[in-house]
C-alpha cells in the first residue's frame, strides 16, 4: 500500500519495535511518524504515546521540524518510547513519545551526521562525515555531547627515523608532510547497526564507511578504555 503521498524525497526510515509504526525523515527538514497498521491483520497494535487510538494505515501520528537541514537518519529506541534523528545542519534530535512538544536538540561542531543507533534508552551513537562514531547522552532535560568513540592510536611510521625517512624519499620521490587521517574509517560513516544486544542494551555495533570498511565496536572494550565514556 502507498501511505505517503507528499511530493518530497524520503531520505531515511525506521520501524517501531512493534512493527505497527514507522518513522521517516525527508528533504523538507521534517521527521514524521506514521501508522502502518493494516485492518486485514488479526493482531491489533497496542495504544501508546505514539498512537493513542488505533489509526488506519498511513495516518500521520507526529511531525517534528528540524528547521535547518534535511534528515539523514532516524531511529527508535529499544523500547520504542523515544525517537532520534540526525540532520544535515549537524544536529542530533531526540523526542519522547509522552512529551512530544519538547524535542531535545544538540547542535554539534562536527560535520553532518548521517546515521544513529541507541545503546540503551538514554545513550545514542551517531556517525557521519567526521569518519568516527560519537556518543550523546540524555542528561536530565538536555541532550549532551558525550565522547568520540574512535581512539587515536599512534600510527606505524610516527617518529620515523632519519634512515627510514630518507628511504621513503628515495622510493616515492617526495617527503609527504600532508594531512594524515588518524581515524579507523578513512571516509564518512554511512551506516551504524546493532550486532549484539541483551535486554535492551547494546553490547556490540558495527559501522560501515564510504571507504569500504565494516568495523565492529565492542561497547565493553570502549567503556574500559575511554575514561570519559558514560553509558
Amino acid at each position: 500500500k502507498q501511505w505517503y503521498q507528499r511530493r518530497v524525497a524520503i531520505t531515511a526510515g525506521d520501524w517501531h519495535p512493534n512493527n505497527y509504526i514507522i518513522a521517516i525523515g525527508s528533504c523538507d527538514f521534517k521527521c514524521r511518524v506514521f501508522s502502518s497498521a493494516l485492518k486485514e491483520l488479526e493482531d491489533k497494535p497496542e495504544v501508546s504515546g505514539w498512537m493513542s487510538k488505533l489509526s488506519k494505515f498511513g495516518t500521520l501520528l507526529a511531525e517534528f521540524d528540524t528547521s535547518e537541514g534535511w534528515v539523514h537518519g532516524v531511529k527508535f529506541s529499544p523500547s520504542g518510547d523515544k525517537l532520534a534523528w540526525v540532520s544535515h545542519d549537524s544536529s542530533v534530535n531526540v523526542v519522547d513519545m509522552n512529551s512530544q512538544e519538547k524535542v531535545f536538540r544538540c547542535l554539534t561542531k562536527s560535520l553532518p551526521l548521517t546515521t544513529a543507533i541507541w545503546l540503551n534508552e538514554t545513550s545514542v551513537v551517531c556517525g557521519g562525515h567526521d569518519n568516527y562514531p560519537l556518543l550523546y547522552n540524555i542528561e536530565g532535560d538536555k541532550l549532551a555531547h558525550g565522547v568520540r568513540l574512535d581512539i587515536n592510536e599512534k600510527k606505524a611510521g610516527a617518529g620515523m627515523s632519519a634512515m627510514a625517512r630518507f628511504k621513503k624519499l628515495d622510493d616515492l620521490g617526495t617527503d609527504d608532510k600532508g594531512t594524515t587521517v588518524t581515524t579507523t574509517h578513512l571516509n564518512a560513516i554511512s551506516e551504524l547497526r546493532v550486532t549484539k544486544s541483551d535486554e535492551g542494551k547494546v553490547k556490540q555495533f558495527s559501522s560501515a564507511g564510504m571507504d569500504g570498511k565494516i568495523v565492529f565496536w565492542d561497547v565493553g572494550v570502549l567503556a574500559s578504555t575511554i575514561t570519559e565514556l558514560k553509558i
